[in-house]
């Protein structure tokens, strides 16, 4: 019996990329060029995408998570 595989071989293909544009894009509409900020302002940015709760977490934020597994 053979199986099907697919492959993904493209970073639009993963759906954790694409979730992840979106929230960026609510920051930076497509075509924003990111090279005016300063380091500052997108540690602000990646901090709030950062502190959001997640479905996938079951409503815990990825810092959240990040800390219980440094802490383990």
């Amino acid at each position: 019996m053979q199986q099907k595989r697919h492959v993904r071989h493209s970073s639009h293909e993963r759906g954790s990329n694409e979730n992840f544009n979106g929230l960026l894009r609510e920051f930076f509409p497509k075509g924003k060029s990111l090279n005016p900020l300063t380091d500052e302002e997108l540690a602000q940015y990646l901090s709030a995408i950062n502190e959001r709760p997640r479905r996938l977490h079951q409503y815990k934020t990825s810092k959240f998570l990040f800390g219980l597994a440094q802490t383990a």
